[in-house]
């Protein structure tokens, strides 16, 4: 089996990309009438996606971009505008109707980070001795495309956000059928009463990893999400 050939890192904008992007943006956010030339919005982006790559400081961006001031209150407004979620969906939508978005497999898991500056949906981190923290819980379809995303405070377990994640999806979820079945991965977090309960609620067809399932399986073929897609192992 030939393998797939990964995609470049993107740390701008392509050509391609920004003819999707700009119409909503400027839909959204239009350049004002009078006043100041405002800052170009696609130089914002990149700024932002150069951030977001590297975990620099906002006053760390590079000055090719512009003012690190001008690119965060940008930023800001942007999210006020709710602009994030609709390139989201945007791109989403398009790759569905171009058949990329894989529905037949998808997968779900939580990942635990930092609350330095604290927020709304922060709880003590069990895996970091008490500390306030936040979690992401993320839901995908085979290759790895972010199908949807929910935050809560560290100290929520998986098996509670799932039902939640699966009814934030960024798109309409097509409706499984017997033809065209929609099957869930899970790892064992979701081995009780409220992750299958989820599972069942949304039609999936879901294959939870047990708990101590890993002791059992050893020397068995079993399936895991390895670089952005199922394989067999």
């Amino acid at each position: 089996m030939k393998k797939k050939r990964a995609l470049p890192t993107i740390w701008e904008v392509s050509d391609e990309l920004w003819k999707r992007m700009e119409p909503l943006i400027m839909e959204l956010d239009p350049p004002k009438e009078t006043g100041r030339p405002r800052a170009n919005p696609r130089n914002i982006v990149d700024a932002l996606i150069f951030r977001i790559r590297t975990g620099c400081q906002w006053n760390q961006i590079p000055r090719v971009y512009g003012d690190d001031s001008t690119i965060h209150r940008t930023f800001q407004h942007w999210v006020e505008l709710g602009l994030f979620p609709q390139i989201w969906a945007l791109l989403v939508e398009e790759c569905d109707a171009l058949g990329l978005v894989d529905w037949e497999w998808q997968a779900a898991d939580g990942t635990m980070g930092k609350a330095r500056l604290g927020g709304d949906e922060i709880g003590a981190n069990p895996t970091d001795r008490g500390r306030n923290g936040s979690k992401k819980s993320i839901l995908t379809d085979r290759q790895g495309g972010p199908l949807s995303v929910v935050l809560a405070g560290a100290n929520v377990h998986d098996a509670k956000l799932l039902d939640k994640t699966i009814e934030a999806m960024i798109v309409d979820r097509p409706r499984p059928t017997k033809a065209k079945p929609q099957n869930l991965c899970l790892d064992k977090g979701y081995d009780n009463p409220t992750g299958k309960a989820a599972v069942e609620k949304h039609n999936y067809t879901g294959h939870i990893r047990r708990i101590g399932e890993e002791k059992l399986s050893k020397g068995k073929k079993s399936i895991l999400l390895v670089g952005g897609s199922w394989k067999g192992h």
